[in-house]
Protein backbone atom coordinates (compact mmCIF):
# COMPACT_ATOMS: atom_id res chain seq x y z
CA UNK A 1 0.00 0.00 0.00
CA UNK A 2 1.37 3.37 -1.06
CA UNK A 3 1.27 6.36 1.26
CA UNK A 4 -0.33 9.31 0.07
CA UNK A 5 2.22 12.21 -1.14
CA UNK A 6 3.28 14.41 2.71
CA UNK A 7 2.34 17.51 3.12
CA UNK A 8 4.24 18.36 6.48
CA UNK A 9 1.51 20.84 7.45
CA UNK A 10 -2.40 18.99 6.14
CA UNK A 11 -2.77 17.79 9.75
CA UNK A 12 -2.07 20.81 11.56
CA UNK A 13 -4.46 23.21 8.76
CA UNK A 14 -7.51 21.05 9.22
CA UNK A 15 -7.64 21.55 13.54
CA UNK A 16 -5.62 24.94 13.06
CA UNK A 17 -8.30 26.74 16.16
CA UNK A 18 -7.62 23.13 17.90
CA UNK A 19 -4.21 23.88 18.18
CA UNK A 20 -4.31 27.74 19.05
CA UNK A 21 -6.86 26.50 22.06
CA UNK A 22 -4.87 23.84 22.87
CA UNK A 23 -1.66 25.77 23.16
CA UNK A 24 -3.30 28.05 25.45
CA UNK A 25 -4.76 25.35 28.13
CA UNK A 26 -1.10 24.26 27.96
CA UNK A 27 0.50 27.33 28.71
CA UNK A 28 -2.22 27.89 31.19
CA UNK A 29 -1.63 24.51 33.09
CA UNK A 30 1.94 25.00 32.97
CA UNK A 31 1.39 27.93 35.05
CA UNK A 32 2.66 27.62 39.02
CA UNK A 33 3.14 29.82 41.81
CA UNK A 34 6.78 29.26 42.17
CA UNK A 35 8.93 30.91 39.89
CA UNK A 36 11.50 28.69 38.47
CA UNK A 37 8.47 26.04 37.55
CA UNK A 38 7.08 28.84 35.43
CA UNK A 39 10.83 29.98 33.99
CA UNK A 40 11.61 26.52 32.96
CA UNK A 41 7.77 26.00 31.11
CA UNK A 42 8.46 29.14 29.38
CA UNK A 43 11.79 27.84 28.46
CA UNK A 44 9.92 24.09 27.41
CA UNK A 45 7.52 26.36 24.86
CA UNK A 46 10.10 28.46 23.52
CA UNK A 47 11.44 25.46 22.39
CA UNK A 48 8.54 24.40 20.13
CA UNK A 49 7.85 20.85 19.18
CA UNK A 50 5.99 18.94 17.09
CA UNK A 51 2.87 18.60 18.70
CA UNK A 52 2.14 15.15 17.05
CA UNK A 53 0.56 13.09 20.00
CA UNK A 54 -1.84 15.78 20.92
CA UNK A 55 -2.82 16.64 17.17
CA UNK A 56 -3.36 13.18 16.60
CA UNK A 57 -5.91 12.48 19.64
CA UNK A 58 -7.86 16.18 18.18
CA UNK A 59 -7.29 14.66 14.38
CA UNK A 60 -9.37 11.48 15.51
CA UNK A 61 -11.80 13.01 18.02
CA UNK A 62 -12.63 15.43 14.69
CA UNK A 63 -12.81 12.14 11.73
CA UNK A 64 -15.34 9.84 14.59
CA UNK A 65 -17.20 12.90 14.73
CA UNK A 66 -17.02 14.45 18.19
CA UNK A 67 -19.82 16.66 18.84
CA UNK A 68 -18.59 19.72 21.25
CA UNK A 69 -18.59 18.76 24.27
CA UNK A 70 -16.25 15.71 23.33
CA UNK A 71 -13.82 17.94 21.14
CA UNK A 72 -13.93 19.70 24.51
CA UNK A 73 -12.50 16.67 26.40
CA UNK A 74 -10.32 16.02 23.76
CA UNK A 75 -8.53 18.80 23.75
CA UNK A 76 -7.85 18.91 27.70
CA UNK A 77 -6.72 15.34 27.30
CA UNK A 78 -4.57 16.05 24.35
CA UNK A 79 -3.28 18.71 26.89
CA UNK A 80 -2.53 15.91 29.25
CA UNK A 81 -0.57 13.97 26.65
CA UNK A 82 1.59 16.83 25.74
CA UNK A 83 2.27 17.18 29.10
CA UNK A 84 3.48 13.98 30.14
CA UNK A 85 5.20 13.53 27.16
CA UNK A 86 7.14 16.42 27.81
CA UNK A 87 7.85 15.42 31.27
CA UNK A 88 9.35 12.48 29.61
CA UNK A 89 11.86 14.32 27.75
CA UNK A 90 13.04 16.25 30.56
CA UNK A 91 13.66 13.23 32.82
CA UNK A 92 15.01 11.59 29.07
CA UNK A 93 17.76 14.50 28.75
CA UNK A 94 18.70 13.99 32.61
CA UNK A 95 19.48 10.53 32.32
CA UNK A 96 21.31 10.91 29.38
CA UNK A 97 23.33 13.78 30.40
CA UNK A 98 21.93 15.50 26.92
CA UNK A 99 23.10 18.97 26.31
CA UNK A 100 21.13 19.90 22.94
CA UNK A 101 17.42 19.97 21.89
CA UNK A 102 16.03 21.26 19.17
CA UNK A 103 19.19 23.37 18.40
CA UNK A 104 18.78 24.59 22.13
CA UNK A 105 20.33 23.74 25.62
CA UNK A 106 18.25 21.13 27.34
CA UNK A 107 16.20 22.11 30.57
CA UNK A 108 19.20 20.47 32.68
CA UNK A 109 21.89 21.79 30.85
CA UNK A 110 20.28 25.52 31.22
CA UNK A 111 19.12 25.40 34.75
CA UNK A 112 20.51 21.85 36.14
CA UNK A 113 19.81 18.28 36.67
CA UNK A 114 17.69 18.55 39.95
CA UNK A 115 15.51 21.63 38.52
CA UNK A 116 14.71 19.43 35.24
CA UNK A 117 13.44 16.42 37.28
CA UNK A 118 11.58 18.26 39.70
CA UNK A 119 9.83 20.18 37.09
CA UNK A 120 9.21 16.91 35.23
CA UNK A 121 7.69 15.72 38.21
CA UNK A 122 5.45 18.59 38.52
CA UNK A 123 4.24 18.34 34.72
CA UNK A 124 2.94 14.68 35.92
CA UNK A 125 1.29 15.87 38.77
CA UNK A 126 -0.33 18.83 36.66
CA UNK A 127 -1.57 16.11 33.96
CA UNK A 128 -3.15 13.75 36.83
CA UNK A 129 -5.01 16.57 38.15
CA UNK A 130 -6.39 17.85 34.46
CA UNK A 131 -7.21 13.74 34.06
CA UNK A 132 -9.27 13.76 37.11
CA UNK A 133 -11.25 16.83 36.50
CA UNK A 134 -12.77 14.78 33.34
CA UNK A 135 -14.77 12.85 35.54
CA UNK A 136 -13.99 10.02 32.87
CA UNK A 137 -12.91 6.41 34.83
CA UNK A 138 -11.79 5.18 31.72
CA UNK A 139 -9.36 7.77 31.13
CA UNK A 140 -7.38 6.95 34.44
CA UNK A 141 -7.22 3.96 33.87
CA UNK A 142 -5.61 3.98 30.49
CA UNK A 143 -3.37 6.77 31.87
CA UNK A 144 -2.03 5.27 34.56
CA UNK A 145 -1.10 2.00 32.53
CA UNK A 146 0.29 3.91 30.12
CA UNK A 147 2.94 5.91 32.53
CA UNK A 148 3.60 2.68 34.39
CA UNK A 149 4.59 0.96 31.04
CA UNK A 150 6.16 4.33 29.94
CA UNK A 151 8.23 4.21 33.25
CA UNK A 152 9.08 0.37 32.63
CA UNK A 153 10.40 1.28 28.86
CA UNK A 154 12.48 3.54 30.40
CA UNK A 155 14.37 1.12 32.95
CA UNK A 156 14.65 -1.48 29.75
CA UNK A 157 16.19 1.15 27.92
CA UNK A 158 18.24 2.07 30.68
CA UNK A 159 19.44 -1.98 31.06
CA UNK A 160 20.07 -2.31 27.21
CA UNK A 161 22.87 1.18 27.30
CA UNK A 162 25.89 0.38 26.48
CA UNK A 163 25.00 -3.31 25.73
CA UNK A 164 26.39 -4.27 22.32
CA UNK A 165 24.66 -7.59 22.63
CA UNK A 166 21.11 -5.90 22.61
CA UNK A 167 18.55 -8.01 20.23
CA UNK A 168 16.13 -6.40 17.33
CA UNK A 169 13.32 -7.85 19.89
CA UNK A 170 14.95 -6.39 22.93
CA UNK A 171 14.96 -2.92 21.25
CA UNK A 172 11.52 -2.83 19.58
CA UNK A 173 10.39 -3.63 23.35
CA UNK A 174 12.02 -0.56 24.41
CA UNK A 175 10.05 1.59 21.57
CA UNK A 176 6.69 -0.31 21.91
CA UNK A 177 7.21 0.77 26.06
CA UNK A 178 8.81 3.77 25.97
CA UNK A 179 7.72 5.76 22.89
CA UNK A 180 4.37 3.70 21.19
CA UNK A 181 2.56 3.16 24.36
CA UNK A 182 1.79 6.77 24.22
CA UNK A 183 1.36 7.29 20.79
CA UNK A 184 -1.56 4.44 21.21
CA UNK A 185 -2.95 6.15 24.27
CA UNK A 186 -3.61 9.23 22.45
CA UNK A 187 -5.66 7.79 19.93
CA UNK A 188 -7.43 5.25 22.44
CA UNK A 189 -8.35 8.86 24.17
CA UNK A 190 -10.04 9.67 21.10
CA UNK A 191 -11.95 6.74 20.97
CA UNK A 192 -13.33 6.94 24.92
CA UNK A 193 -13.74 10.82 24.23
CA UNK A 194 -15.89 9.81 21.69
CA UNK A 195 -17.36 6.57 22.96
CA UNK A 196 -16.67 4.21 20.17
CA UNK A 197 -16.94 0.51 20.59
CA UNK A 198 -14.51 -1.61 22.06
CA UNK A 199 -13.31 -3.53 18.95
CA UNK A 200 -12.58 0.25 17.48
CA UNK A 201 -10.81 1.46 20.16
CA UNK A 202 -8.58 -1.49 20.16
CA UNK A 203 -7.61 -0.66 16.56
CA UNK A 204 -7.26 3.00 17.14
CA UNK A 205 -4.74 2.11 20.01
CA UNK A 206 -2.91 -0.38 16.86
CA UNK A 207 -3.20 2.59 14.78
CA UNK A 208 -1.21 5.00 17.39
CA UNK A 209 1.17 2.24 18.17
CA UNK A 210 1.87 1.47 14.33
CA UNK A 211 3.00 5.00 13.42
CA UNK A 212 4.52 6.14 16.94
CA UNK A 213 7.45 2.94 16.33
CA UNK A 214 7.04 4.25 12.57
CA UNK A 215 7.95 7.61 13.79
CA UNK A 216 10.73 6.40 16.00
CA UNK A 217 12.44 3.80 14.01
CA UNK A 218 13.37 7.31 11.26
CA UNK A 219 14.38 9.19 14.42
CA UNK A 220 16.80 6.61 14.60
CA UNK A 221 17.76 6.78 10.87
CA UNK A 222 18.09 10.29 10.96
CA UNK A 223 20.26 10.05 13.70
CA UNK A 224 22.90 8.57 11.16
CA UNK A 225 22.09 10.64 8.23
CA UNK A 226 19.91 13.49 9.17
CA UNK A 227 20.77 17.29 8.65
CA UNK A 228 22.17 18.60 12.33
CA UNK A 229 20.51 21.98 11.84
CA UNK A 230 16.95 20.41 10.96
CA UNK A 231 17.24 17.16 13.55
CA UNK A 232 18.62 20.49 16.57
CA UNK A 233 21.13 17.61 17.35
CA UNK A 234 24.68 16.02 15.90
CA UNK A 235 24.62 13.27 13.89
CA UNK A 236 25.11 9.94 16.32
CA UNK A 237 24.14 10.88 19.53
CA UNK A 238 22.48 7.79 20.17
CA UNK A 239 25.86 6.24 19.34
CA UNK A 240 27.68 8.49 21.83
CA UNK A 241 25.31 7.81 24.40
CA UNK A 242 25.89 4.16 24.24
CA UNK A 243 22.01 3.23 22.95
CA UNK A 244 21.47 0.26 20.44
CA UNK A 245 19.36 1.57 18.19
CA UNK A 246 17.71 -1.15 15.28
CA UNK A 247 20.54 0.55 12.29
CA UNK A 248 23.39 -0.47 15.62
CA UNK A 249 21.60 -3.90 16.08
CA UNK A 250 21.59 -4.58 12.50
CA UNK A 251 24.95 -3.75 11.12
CA UNK A 252 26.01 -5.51 14.22
CA UNK A 253 24.95 -8.63 12.78
CA UNK A 254 24.82 -8.04 9.25
CA UNK A 255 28.31 -5.54 8.47
CA UNK A 256 31.67 -6.36 7.89
CA UNK A 257 34.11 -7.62 10.95
CA UNK A 258 35.44 -4.49 11.18
CA UNK A 259 32.20 -2.85 11.17
CA UNK A 260 30.55 -4.99 14.00
CA UNK A 261 34.09 -4.47 15.90
CA UNK A 262 34.02 -0.68 15.54
CA UNK A 263 29.92 -0.72 16.77
CA UNK A 264 30.74 -3.02 19.81
CA UNK A 265 33.49 -0.42 21.35
CA UNK A 266 31.38 2.41 20.49
CA UNK A 267 28.35 0.96 22.13
CA UNK A 268 29.97 -0.05 25.33
CA UNK A 269 32.27 3.09 25.29
CA UNK A 270 29.60 5.19 24.36
CA UNK A 271 31.82 7.07 22.02
CA UNK A 272 31.90 8.65 18.97
CA UNK A 273 35.84 8.42 18.29
CA UNK A 274 35.63 6.29 15.03
CA UNK A 275 32.30 7.64 14.09
CA UNK A 276 33.06 8.18 10.36
CA UNK A 277 33.89 4.23 9.66
CA UNK A 278 31.00 3.84 11.48
CA UNK A 279 28.52 5.41 9.13
CA UNK A 280 30.06 4.21 6.12
CA UNK A 281 29.67 0.81 8.00
CA UNK A 282 26.09 0.86 8.51
CA UNK A 283 25.30 2.46 5.28
CA UNK A 284 27.47 -0.29 3.31
CA UNK A 285 25.32 -3.13 4.97
CA UNK A 286 22.00 -1.79 4.36
CA UNK A 287 21.10 -0.98 7.61
CA UNK A 288 19.71 2.60 7.35
CA UNK A 289 17.46 0.88 4.04
CA UNK A 290 16.46 -1.75 6.90
CA UNK A 291 15.24 -0.08 9.31
CA UNK A 292 13.53 2.67 6.84
CA UNK A 293 11.61 -0.79 5.26
CA UNK A 294 10.66 -1.72 8.76
CA UNK A 295 9.04 2.27 8.96
CA UNK A 296 7.00 1.96 6.15
CA UNK A 297 5.85 -1.50 6.71
CA UNK A 298 4.26 -0.19 10.28
CA UNK A 299 2.97 3.30 8.41
CA UNK A 300 1.26 0.50 5.54
CA UNK A 301 -0.41 -0.99 8.54
CA UNK A 302 -1.20 2.04 10.66
CA UNK A 303 -3.34 3.51 6.93
CA UNK A 304 -5.45 0.22 7.15
CA UNK A 305 -5.69 0.56 10.62
CA UNK A 306 -7.94 3.88 9.60
CA UNK A 307 -9.34 2.52 6.78
CA UNK A 308 -12.92 2.31 8.99
CA UNK A 309 -13.14 6.13 9.50
CA UNK A 310 -15.42 8.24 7.21
CA UNK A 311 -13.84 9.98 4.16
CA UNK A 312 -12.94 13.17 5.83
CA UNK A 313 -10.09 16.23 5.41
CA UNK A 314 -9.22 14.75 8.83
CA UNK A 315 -8.79 11.05 8.14
CA UNK A 316 -7.02 12.43 4.56
CA UNK A 317 -4.63 14.37 7.63
CA UNK A 318 -4.39 11.20 9.59
CA UNK A 319 -3.15 9.59 6.43
CA UNK A 320 -0.87 11.99 5.14
CA UNK A 321 0.90 11.61 8.94
CA UNK A 322 1.95 8.01 7.66
CA UNK A 323 3.49 9.31 5.10
CA UNK A 324 5.39 11.87 6.71
CA UNK A 325 6.41 9.44 9.61
CA UNK A 326 8.76 7.59 6.97
CA UNK A 327 9.83 10.67 4.41
CA UNK A 328 10.29 13.56 6.93
CA UNK A 329 13.93 14.73 7.11
CA UNK A 330 13.43 16.00 10.87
Amino acid sequence: MNSPTPNTQAHLVAIHTEMEFLNERIRFNLHSEVGLINTISDYIIGAGGKRLRPALLILLSKALHADSSQLKNAIELATVIELIHTATLLHDDVVDNSTLRRNRLTANAAYGNSAAVLVGDFLYSRAFQMMTQTGLMPVMDLMADTTNTIAEGEVLQLLNCKNPNTTEAQYMKVIQFKTAKLFEAACQLAGIVCQVPNHQLSILGQFGANLGTAFQLIDDVLDYEGNPNHLGKEIGDDLREGKPTLPLIFAREKGSTYTQELIEAAVKNGGSNEIDAILKGIQACGALDYTRQHAQNLADQALKNISFLDNTRYKVALQNLCAIAVHRTQ
